[in-house]
């Protein structure tokens, strides 16, 4: 977009008829008499003028390091129907009132003012920006503006399907759906609704309707995704996606971990490891991805490397949050309100120099993966979705199959993994080391559910054929009499008031005997009351929280974390349940961990007891505990 010299004789000729608006472009003025025919011509030479000799860029849209800003996102609302575990801090967002976002007018008027200086590609963003009422309206009137060449917008894909053709219609030309498995009750689980097939349904319209590429945004995140590599990667085969992988970025509240980030040097590897002929693809100068593609297959794959790999050196994007607050970079804290002097009567050059003075601060680039994770930002749904993962969620270290996995939704044949089973922290997960032709459909689904798959914590995971042991790290004393009871031989509570505080780790498991009825049901998720192990699972939490109002004697924990593990064992039609529960303080918590290993077996009885009676609960036992004057337990 760099200014071309223009000749001082081409200049003379057109100075008496033109005037510059601040971009320098040239603006026609009509002469007085001039007719219709004249007028069309003079407009033909103007564009032609355009065309041959673009005007120098916006001073006020480039920076101290000459990056010019030529793409614009605008977040259209804060609101999502989807409710991701990974994209919010844990104790919610609060939305900003409606009165303070943006409206349609005042939106248009800082598109309009924004492609003037020469941005010429806009992407609407959310929260989810279908949800918007007037979306097709939004798009439509910024289709009309002269210099903007592409309008994007990027979804979650549930509404995609029924507005794309009003969308295309009103001048959409590019799409991102964000979709970060390819297992419908993985999705199911992660954005805590339905709506798979329709994000299926959205990406099928969207191909029907000539987008090529189609791209899907897939944030990569250990022990959620990242055994989905291959899969995504064998739909480009037939289809023209590009599916981007995008390397998991810190945000406010998402609890970022580094331990949980594949870089794309790691993702790159796996691929070249199925796939050795993986060849590079040019790269514009601006772009955020690194573009391969696999010579035979229709579409192609993208890295986005943040985080590993910044490329802060080239970026042009700017951004708008649905309130009317400027970022001049994703992961900046400072931010400027454009609404407020909007709203406040600022003319155009004043909106200028507001942006100009916003943009020239902008630094070199980011501080980095480890500094960034220490700042405070906005989280990411208040600045635009998708999709950045958290750390602490109940998360899925997998839901896949020891058979070919299956997926509706996808009408052309691709080839999926045979996963198998291979040992992960002691728990059968399945890995995917080579692709088998299937076709996409209903299957059953080996599932594993974690509500914290945290890295740092590495209990051991059950198997069911281990022999249980107890071992002690250490002196173990016993007490020669019961703790609850006084001298007297009545209830008492324990005074740890003298106690000092240590860190306390305590993990208990349970089993759960469905039978091969029941069993069947919970495995393939087709338990009318709903998902199982999702609903024990959060039971399980839920109880070892209570556990002080459900116990009579026990002391009120401050519990700083909660993990339920519950594993499948198709060889004894049972549920292996683990729970694990840490706190700071002076007293135990091996009573949490009981409780919620308890809860979470009781739940699933309830949630089977309608398909069979013949449901055994049993092995609840304490399997370690650590910290405290007594010394640690393991149980082997």
């Amino acid at each position: 977009m760099a200014a071309r010299p223009v000749s001082r004789m081409l200049l003379r000729v057109l100075r008496s008829s033109v005037r510059s608006c601040s971009s320098g472009a040239p603006v026609m003025q009509p002469c007085p008499g001039e007719s219709s025919q004249s007028a069309t011509k003079e407009l033909s030479r103007r564009r032609q003028f355009l065309r041959e000799h673009p005007a120098p860029f916006s001073a006020f849209l480039t920076d101290s390091f000459g990056r010019q800003h030529s793409y614009l996102r605008i977040s259209l609302t804060e609101k999502c129907n989807l409710r991701c575990q990974y994209c919010m801090p844990e104790e919610g967002v609060p939305l900003t009132p409606k009165a303070d976002l943006l409206t349609t007018k005042e939106i248009l008027t800082l598109a309009r003012l924004f492609v003037k200086e020469g941005v010429d590609k806009i992407r609407l963003t959310g929260g989810e920006p279908l949800i918007r009422p007037d979306v097709v309206d939004i798009v439509a009137q910024l289709h009309q503006l002269q210099g903007l060449r592409t309008i994007g917008v990027t979804t979650n894909g549930i509404n995609l399907a029924r507005l794309l053709p009003q969308l295309q219609k009103a001048g959409l030309g590019a799409i991102n759906i964000s979709l970060d498995t390819l297992i419908p009750a993985k999705f199911e689980f992660i954005v805590r609704r339905k709506g798979f097939h329709k994000v299926m349904e959205g990406i099928h319209k969207a191909i029907d309707l000539g987008y090529s590429p189609v791209k899907i945004n897939c944030v990569v995140m250990r022990g959620l995704n990242e055994d989905e590599l291959l899969d995504f990667v064998a739909l480009t085969e037939g289809l023209p996606l590009d599916v981007r992988f995008i390397e998991y970025m810190p945000f406010d509240g998402n609890k970022w971990n580094f331990k949980k980030m594949v870089s794309y040097k790691e993702m790159l590897d796996t691929l070249q490891q199925q796939w050795p002929e993986l060849e590079k693809l040019p790269e514009e100068e601006s772009s955020t991805a690194k573009t391969f593609k696999i010579p035979g297959f229709r579409g192609h794959i993208s890295f986005i490397t943040s985080m590993s790999e910044h490329f802060c050196g080239t970026c042009n994007r700017l951004r708008i949050t649905a309130d009317g607050n400027l970022k001049v970079c994703l992961f900046g804290s400072s931010e400027v309100s454009l609404r407020d002097h909007l709203r406040a009567g600022a003319s155009e050059e004043e909106l200028l120099r507001i942006i100009g003075a916003a943009v020239g601060r902008k630094k070199r680039q980011h501080a980095g993966m480890f500094n960034i994770s220490q700042m405070k930002n906005r989280p990411m749904i208040l600045i635009e979705l998708f999709l950045i993962l958290q750390d602490s969620p109940p998360a899925i270290p997998s839901i896949s199959s020891r058979d070919p996995v299956h997926v509706q939704g996808l009408r052309h044949r691709v080839r999926f993994s045979n996963p198998m089973p291979t040992l992960w922290k002691g728990c059968w997960v399945s890995k995917s080391p080579r692709l088998a032709p299937q076709r996409l459909g209903s299957g059953s689904l080996q599932r594993h559910y974690s509500s914290h798959p945290d890295t740092d914590t590495n209990p051991e995971c059950l198997s069911p054929m281990s022999q249980a042991r107890a071992t002690h790290s250490g002196p173990l004393p016993t007490s020669d009499r019961l703790t609850h009871v006084d001298t007297e031989g009545r209830a008492a509570m324990v005074d740890v008031g003298g106690k000092p505080d240590t860190e306390r780790v305590a993990v208990a498991s349970a089993t759960v005997l469905l039978g091969p009825v029941a069993f069947k049901l919970v495995q393939e998720n087709q338990l009318k009351k709903g998902d199982a192990l999702v609903v024990a699972q959060l039971a399980g939490i839920q109880g070892a929280k209570l556990t002080s109002q459900l116990i009579p004697l026990c002391h009120h924990v401050a519990l700083s974390h909660v993990q339920v593990q519950l594993q499948l064992d198709s060889t004894r039609h049972a549920v292996v349940i683990q729970a694990s529960c840490r706190a700071q303080g002076p007293t135990g918590v091996e009573m949490e961990a009981l409780t919620s290993a308890a809860v979470a077996s009781l739940t699933l009885y309830d949630m089977c007891k309608a398909v069979s009676r013949d449901i055994v609960l049993g092995e609840i036992k304490l399997i370690s505990k650590t910290g405290g004057q007594r010394g640690d337990f393991h149980r082997t």
